[in-house]
């Protein structure tokens, strides 16, 4: 069994895939021994590739983007979550809900731990003709703090991940989920890559078959109502009531939150747009200046040849 050492930037349902892939064999299937570490804080994922404790690294593709041509490059070559898991609540009753409506209004989103719920909100604005400017925004705590403050009367909408969201509107009636932006558009948001410098051929065989077991725990998922499997869900996320993590994680079956391993282009394209206009890029990069997906396609080949 060949070990592959993987450095994530946290636990989250939109892993979900790959949690289920380590937990039903399908990784060993293809002889990986697929061993995952978590470091505190996230950023301790890029000394993790550095130091060679780690084969790869999960996060978001902002990451090696903003790095690229400035401290050192990384080369991306999957994803795991195709749409963004985040949500936006409010404290009125969401039904007649407008993205403008945030205009001229207090949003708390969480800083440490990442841009990314920043990045995402303020391009989705921009996309839809909001001036991100006229927005205040609170961003620069914990997410765990921002909503505590959010439920004490801070701000007048909250970004966070879906199951927070669910959990909290669920538990508090004066607060629903005015929008869910795993409905707004394909986006690469979590993807696998590692320093550029360390590709070998036998690191792209392993990445062929890691995403062989990867695409086996996506169509695994897609092809299981969560209901049936929800005591693993209480297991992988025992904080969140298990009903909500069933709801959260059929609605991402539903929306596309998980698709293929392949990153698809325009998706790529779109993010990079929105890290251009954040100024975290000079420019966007072409999908092969940051993306290596051969061995991700290699891998659906062989699927498709098989099945």
């Amino acid at each position: 069994m060949q070990p592959f050492n993987l450095t994530a930037t946290g636990h989250n349902l939109n892993y979900l895939p790959e949690y289920i892939a380590r937990r039903h064999g399908f990784f060993e299937e293809q002889g990986l021994d697929v061993k995952v570490s978590i470091p505190n804080p996230w950023d301790g994922v890029l000394d993790a590739l550095a130091d060679g404790t780690a084969d790869m690294a999960l996060g978001g593709i902002w990451v090696p983007a903003m790095y690229r041509n400035r401290v050192k490059d990384y080369t991306v070559f999957a994803q795991i979550a195709n749409r963004c898991p985040l949500a936006l609540l409010c404290r009125s009753p969401a039904k007649d809900f407008k993205i403008a409506d945030v205009a001229g209004k207090t949003v708390l989103m969480k800083g440490i731990g990442g841009a990314s719920a920043g990045l995402f909100f303020k391009m989705f604005l921009r996309e839809n003709k909001v001036d991100h400017r006229s927005v205040d925004y609170i961003q620069d705590l914990d997410g765990k703090m921002l909503g505590e403050l959010f439920e004490g009367g801070m701000g007048d909408y909250f970004v966070t991940d879906n199951l927070s969201a669910k959990a909290m509107s669920e538990r508090n009636p004066k607060i629903s989920v005015a929008m869910q932006m795993v409905s707004q558009g394909e986006i690469p948001w979590s993807v696998y890559y590692q320093e550029t410098a360390t590709i070998t051929p036998e690191g792209l065989d392993a990445q062929r078959r890691f995403c062989l077991g990867l695409r086996k725990g996506i169509e695994w998922v897609l092809e299981h109502d969560a209901e049936s499997y929800k005591d693993e869900l209480v297991e992988l996320f025992p904080n969140i009531p298990v009903d909500v993590a069933v709801a959260v994680t059929n609605s991402f079956r539903r929306d596309g939150m998980w698709t293929t391993p392949i990153i698809p282009r325009p998706a790529f394209d779109r993010w990079q747009l929105g890290l251009a206009e954040a100024q975290l890029l000079e420019e966007p990069f072409l999908y092969e200046n940051l993306v290596n997906d051969g061995p991700a396609v290699k891998a659906q080949s062989e699927m498709i040849s098989f099945s």
